[in-house]
């Protein structure tokens, strides 16, 4: 923790905003979380572990919110997550040099940003039957899990875009499915990393509070009627400076 360049509480002020945004729209936030641990200073070894604990922090609560008001539906989410625990299992195994652990990060936020300024919120025009979104859900779910294990994200910015273009369920379905993906994935990488890099999280309990409060708050408005695309749009900023500041780590490494 001697690298890092803020104050632990001002960059749970941070952590806070992002929480917000993130579950507001049915996301645990492990993306950007982890990619600005990168940009503070944080060690490379921590970085996964702490962002699986903050996803699943901030999803425990956000299911919390969504699943009370009615927006889960097993028969959804269930063939997703099949594959993706054992897979987050064997990414949780696996260490990453640190170059291609921050090109990863900067192409999931990538992603992000597609989903918040491009995305329409459309399905296809093609009607898929039922084998076939089973085998679409098992391999997504497969990579996605695998991803989540290996650089700390749950990959519910991934799942809940899948979810809409596929026309398989509404906006809050889909994001009530990313959490419950998110959460899941988080636990079982984190378990599978803690077991050979064990990491003590006392010393980042500011970061866990932020999360706990962003993560009720942001769930409260993204599982009611309020609209959250203001806070989409707000965390694409910070989203944006946070990729800024990957790439040029990797081009001046």
């Amino acid at each position: 923790m001697s690298e890092i360049i803020l104050p632990m509480w001002g960059i749970a002020a941070v952590f806070l905003l992002v929480a917000i945004a993130y579950a507001a729209v049915g996301l645990g936030g492990g993306s950007s979380y982890a990619a600005l641990m990168v940009v503070f200073g944080f060690s490379s070894l921590s970085i996964p572990n702490l962002s699986l604990l903050l996803n699943l922090l901030v999803t425990t609560v956000s299911c919390f919110n969504f699943i009370r008001r009615g927006h889960l539906r097993l028969d959804l989410i269930t063939p997703f997550i099949i594959l993706s625990l054992p897979m987050a299992w064997l990414g949780g195994t696996l260490q990453v040099p640190e170059q291609v652990f921050k090109l990863l990060m900067s192409l999931s936020l990538m992603v992000v940003l597609v989903r918040i300024y491009a995305w329409k919120n459309t399905a296809i025009d093609y009607r898929f039957n039922r084998r076939q979104v089973i085998l679409i859900a098992l391999t997504m779910g497969a990579l996605l899990g695998f991803l989540a294990g290996v650089i700390g994200i749950g990959g519910g910015i991934f799942l809940i875009p899948t979810i809409l273009l596929l026309g398989l369920g509404s906006m809050k379905q889909a994001a009530a499915c990313g959490l419950v993906f998110v959460w899941l994935n988080s636990l079982a990488g984190l378990i599978s990393r803690s077991q050979y890099n064990f990491v003590d999280f006392s010393g980042y309990l500011p970061l866990i509070i932020a999360v706990l409060l962003g993560g009720t708050v942001g769930s409260l408005i993204g599982s009611s009627k309020i609209d959250s695309r203001s806070l989409e749009k707000l965390l694409g900023l910070v989203i944006v400076v946070a990729v800024f500041l990957l790439l040029r780590s990797l081009l001046v490494a």
